[in-house]
């Protein structure tokens, strides 16, 4: 989720929805573009995703990110973006895609969720945090832009089940803006400290075996109450790991992370 600029909003493609505005949609599989969307895509999976599909799939985040996923580290950005890989076939389809629809439905990616509404963020400085904004972008193909369906976002959103999502996505958000600036120093992107990182926000099994079995809770209060939640709840784990990341990366105070004395 890329943060906007307020001057770049009008610039961008798509209907902008606001508050209290409607759009028109609806996907089911009578419509003959129905799946159509699933096949070469550039789909970008946030921290809350990963967590989902290997959660879906009962896999090891490790094992998810090696088999399924391309880390592509752009120009213009110091923190690796992750992106879903396509299957090794001729239409290049998602690879959770089957004859039936999509096998991990109820845990779809944030973008597939919100389809055809296109989520961003926009920094509100007054408030120091990133507020959503919402464009409506179904492609040119879609059939179901057609269908007398009308919805706010927030009808969309709970009909999707994507409020959580939404959260989440907002939560990694304000990490990844930080890194419009880079942190890295001589080391690179490529370097000890950026492994640590990605591994704390995407890699959420090897994060809670750095936690347990290195010398980190000899290095650091944690109230045990959450060290105990650590240890089986990835949601409080994803929290901790992007609290660390402020910690770890950018020098941040946090309740939760001391350094002991």
């Amino acid at each position: 989720m890329k943060p906007i600029e307020i001057e770049e909003l009008d610039k961008l493609p798509g209907i902008r929805i606001r508050g209290g505005e409607t759009f028109k949609f609806r996907c089911h599989p009578q419509v003959e573009c129905f799946n159509k969307c699933c096949r070469n895509l550039n789909l970008f999976l946030y921290p809350y995703d990963v967590l989902r599909l290997k959660t879906s799939l009962q896999m090891t985040s490790d094992d998810f990110l090696d088999q399924y996923v391309d880390i592509i580290l752009r120009p213009d950005n110091h923190f690796p973006e992750v992106l879903l890989r396509m299957a090794d076939n001729p239409e290049k389809t998602c690879p959770f895609l089957t004859e039936a629809g999509c096998a991990v439905y109820h845990h779809r990616p944030d973008t597939c969720r919100t389809f055809p509404i296109e989520q961003g963020v926009l920094y509100d400085d007054a408030r120091r945090k990133d507020l959503p904004v919402y464009f409506f972008r179904p492609p040119d193909f879609c059939l179901g832009q057609h269908e007398l369906d009308e919805w706010t976002i927030p009808e969309w959103i709970e009909d999707q089940d994507a409020e959580t999502y939404h959260r989440m996505t907002i939560k990694w958000s304000e990490i990844k803006r930080l890194f419009q600036s880079n942190p890295w120093g001589f080391e690179g992107p490529q370097g000890p400290k950026a492994k640590m990182a990605f591994m704390a926000t995407y890699n959420l099994d090897k994060f809670r075996e750095f936690l347990f079995q290195s010398s980190f809770l000899k290095r650091y209060h944690i109230k045990s109450a959450l060290r105990k939640k650590l240890k089986t709840d990835d949601v409080a784990l994803m929290k901790f790991g992007f609290e660390w990341v402020n910690v770890f990366v950018w020098g941040m105070s946090s309740k939760d992370i001391r350094p002991r004395t």
